[in-house]
């Protein structure tokens, strides 16, 4: 089994690697201030656009897509890293145009949309001039179970009619946020999987309502946040629902494995800055007459620390693997697999990585507070860790059932 990068996964690292240490890198710590310093802070920096601009004149634009009209053609296997390096800084991923959830909504475009939805859509999406949220999570139902959707989206004659209260919608705080992906209960007496749809909303339909932007462990994420919204009769064409009628659960699907790719290699990212800033503190900080590294087991921990995120990358590169041989059917254990090891790991070794900092590990002097609280939410982001396990012992049972 050959573990080596592509020749052209290598050469998108090596320029993704290089932008983000000539031009991210010496702009990210003043961005981050300058946006906390705000009184308002839902607005979008001149710097952001700037990178942006240079990022496409590059070529770093789209890399998730593996179309090659839009995208960079690369496969979820040669994408994965590339997605762990935009995971060690907080702006890299909307730099290159590959941030969520607009990776996650382009694709179901790409893959789903009509000419007229893409037209009017993912082109600009494609484009970087708008961003997107999805909107399926609901505050007054268990959504790890996304059959007890209470939203609905009721077709009338030549029109989809939204009603319901949404939540921990992505994206919908950021100012250039211009659509929505609505998912709600289209026909309550068809088979579960047949009875949801995905509806384009433009934000400036009547009817609705962006309300509070929800804080996550005290952080609001400006100025993409997450954001309770209320969908109050909205009424739109026909038109505006994704590959028709119930057909939700279809596209769910197909968004999900790549998506979970995504989402677990930025984070794998992320545990690396940790180790990273865990293992300077623990060389340049002394205390009790030793370096950090020298007292109470810290050595045992960065091994550890390591270990771990060298297992979870290898599952997810073999995840990304099966996903582009064998498609999502041939990696559905490994897909519920890695979402529930990386958060798990990621945790533990940024938790470690603040313990080496003390305090200041706390504040927003470092990045391990906002790492931290990013790495927690994932443990209930696209499905808690119970509904993962679920998935993965079914698949195991199944082998010895009758």
């Amino acid at each position: 089994m050959d573990f080596a990068h592509s020749a052209r996964a290598t050469e998108y690292l090596d320029r993704v690697g290089e932008f983000i240490a000539t031009e991210i890198d010496p702009v990210e710590p003043d961005y981050h201030r300058e946006l906390a310093a705000l009184d308002d802070p839902w607005v979008v920096l001149p710097v952001i656009e700037e990178l942006k601009a240079k990022a496409r004149a590059k070529g770093l634009w789209n890399l998730f897509l593996p179309d090659t009209e839009h995208g960079a053609g690369l496969k979820n296997v040669e994408y994965a890293p590339l997605a762990e390096l935009m995971g060690r800084s907080a702006i890299a991923p909307e730099v290159f145009n590959c941030n969520a959830p607009d990776t996650g909504n382009m694709e179901v475009l790409h893959m789903f949309g009509s000419q007229e939805q893409k037209d009017r859509w993912l082109t600009p999406l494609l484009a970087g001039e708008i961003r997107s949220a999805f909107c399926m999570t609901e505050p007054d139902v268990a959504s790890s179970d996304a059959t007890n959707m209470a939203a609905t989206a009721i077709v009338e004659d030549d029109e989809v009619v939204l009603n319901g209260t949404k939540w921990f919608s992505t994206g919908i705080g950021h100012p250039n946020c211009k659509v929505a992906i609505f998912m709600g209960l289209t026909d309550p007496d068809a088979h579960k999987y047949a009875r949801h749809s995905m509806v384009l909303v433009p934000l400036d339909t009547p009817g609705v309502s962006v309300g509070r932007m929800l804080p996550v462990f005290g952080r609001v994420d400006a100025p993409s946040g997450h954001g309770e919204v209320t969908f109050t009769d909205v009424r739109l064409p026909l038109e505006a629902v994704i590959a028709g009628p119930g057909r939700g659960f279809e596209i769910a699907q197909g968004r999900l494995g790549p998506g979970r790719i995504h989402h677990c290699m930025r984070l794998i990212g992320l545990a690396e800055k940790a180790l990273e800033l865990a293992c300077r503190r623990a060389t340049d900080r002394v205390a009790f007459g030793k370096p950090l590294a020298n007292l109470g087991g810290n050595r045992e921990r960065i091994a550890n620390a390591r270990i771990g995120i060298d297992q979870a990358r290898l599952l997810v590169l073999s995840t990304a693997w099966k996903l582009d041989t064998h498609g999502l059917r041939g990696a559905l254990s490994e897909v519920s697999q890695i979402k529930v090891v990386v958060p798990n790991m990621a945790l533990g070794v940024i938790d470690m990585a603040i313990q080496l900092h003390g305090g200041a590990g706390m504040t927003d002097d470092f990045p391990l507070a906002a790492a931290y609280a990013g790495a927690r939410a994932l443990r209930l982001a696209d499905g808690p860790d119970e509904v993962h396990q679920g998935v993965v012992s079914r698949i195991e049972l199944k082998k010895y059932l009758p």
